[in-house]
């Protein structure tokens, strides 16, 4: 970037520019975080130059400390920085809208034809592939995460506790950021925070940005009034309409719940989702589970959109006098808007904060310690998947699908194939054997 030192600033981006690039990452945004991240700064810092290197850093650590998907934050700040409100909520909504269609018109297919053997085969080779990504996902998060004992110690505690001792999702999550944040004043080698290296980047090369609206008593109570009327005003209508009890009621609620304590990425509240959703409230089955998130691996926007299909299949089968399909549609509708309408609430309350994300270490480290406790926490979720998917409805060992299940994690591991070629290859090989009555 050094090299890029004599160059002119670009014009302001007009709305409708920045328009047109948020709907074209909202359909090209595979690839995880880490890919949508990264085509962000590709496009935004090295190529379009609307925002300096180190306004992007500080706006990705900012994100990384609030609860929720990362990378559809990122896009909202940026937009909001770009164009104030519209911007935000444009970038946001184009970044999730299409993989929520997608994942909408996959869900129906899966739930109207689950009676068909041909399907069944295919879901079946995907569950194989769910197991070898989930194992590969324990494995990356680890090796970045894991970088002290005390880490690794967090870790193991944190499997005990959920897989041993049943212990609440939630309770983990608050105990390591407790951890984390004492831990750092204490020993600050044994919780780092892995700040990001900068690029001595010119500023001068970039967008020259609007200064940031400043905290103010009035904009907080402003933005918190109009925030929480839009996260809880579609919940208190269905409330109203269809009675406390209602499972779109119950659903927004759970996921309202879940949304408060999303750090680490979808896979962390993803074991919590299991707990509540599959155990408790029994809105769907661990294979369903892992149908679903195979499912959202093969769209873009965030893997969090695998919320919407546990809603979308929670309002099929329990649709309180509706048809499956509207009950489903109610579900999956209320369970997106619940999960990512908070996400607007924090960046558009927290935003003018981002300058000083940089003097947070102790926030930083909490964060670590989180990242670190997830660990265990996927690792009993992976657990939970294998015992379902190789042992169905507890008859006897499914030996087909362990094998696609290791030739997975291989191609994903050590060939580093990408997770969409790996989970259309799985159902392919699941339906080619039961074409071959294996």
């Amino acid at each position: 970037m050094t090299a890029n030192a004599n160059l002119i600033p670009p014009g302001f981006p007009t709305f409708r520019e920045a328009l047109k690039f948020w709907l074209t990452l909202g359909l090209i945004s595979f690839g995880g975080p880490a890919g949508q991240v990264a085509i962000m700064h590709r496009e935004l810092v090295e190529r379009r130059r609307w925002f300096s290197e180190r306004h992007f850093l500080d706006s990705l650590n900012f994100c990384m400390l609030l609860p929720g998907p990362e990378a559809q934050q990122l896009a909202t700040y940026l937009g909001w920085r770009l164009h104030g409100a519209k911007g935000g909520l444009a970038a946001g909504i184009l970044f999730v809208a299409p993989s929520a269609l997608i994942l909408y018109a996959l869900s129906w297919l899966y739930m109207a034809g689950g009676h068909m053997p041909w399907l069944a085969a295919i879901f079946r080779g995907l569950m194989a592939a769910v197991m070898a990504v989930v194992l590969e996902a324990v494995l990356r998060i680890g090796g970045r995460s894991l970088k002290s004992p005390t880490l690794w110690l967090m870790a193991v505690f944190s499997f005990i506790a959920i897989y041993v001792l049943n212990a609440s999702f939630v309770l983990i999550i608050l105990a390591a950021a407790a951890i984390g944040w004492i831990g750092r004043g204490m020993a600050p080698s044994q919780f780092p925070t892995g700040g990001s290296k900068r690029n001595a980047t010119d500023e001068s090369q970039a967008v020259s940005l609007l200064d940031s609206p400043r905290m103010s008593w009035r904009r907080t109570a402003r933005v918190l009034g109009v925030g929480l009327t839009a996260w809880w005003g579609p919940v208190f209508l269905l409330t109203i309409s269809l009675g406390w009890h209602s499972t779109p009621v119950q659903q927004a609620l759970f996921f309202s719940r879940a949304a408060l304590v999303t750090f680490g990425g979808a896979y962390a509240v993803l074991p919590y989702v299991a707990q509540q959703a599959v155990e408790n409230h029994h809105w769907l089955s661990h294979q369903q589970m892992m149908s679903g998130l195979a499912l959202a691996e093969t769209t873009p926007g965030p893997l969090i959109m695998v919320l919407q299909f546990v809603g979308f299949v929670g309002g099929w089968q329990h649709p309180d006098g509706f048809s499956p399909a509207w009950g489903a549609t109610i579900g999956a509708a209320i369970t997106t808007w619940v999960t990512f309408a908070p996400c607007f609430l924090f960046i558009f309350l927290g935003g003018p904060l981002v300058q000083s994300i940089g003097r947070l270490p102790r926030a930083q480290a909490a964060l670590t310690t989180i990242t670190a406790a997830v660990v265990g926490v996927i690792m009993n979720l992976g657990l939970h998947f294998t015992e379902h998917a190789l042992w169905p409805d507890n008859q006897q060992f499914d030996w087909p699908v362990a094998l696609i299940a290791m030739g997975a994690f291989v191609a994903l591991k050590r060939f580093q194939v990408g997770v969409i070629p790996v989970i259309v290859s799985c159902g392919t090989i699941g339906w080619i054997a039961w074409m071959a009555g294996v």
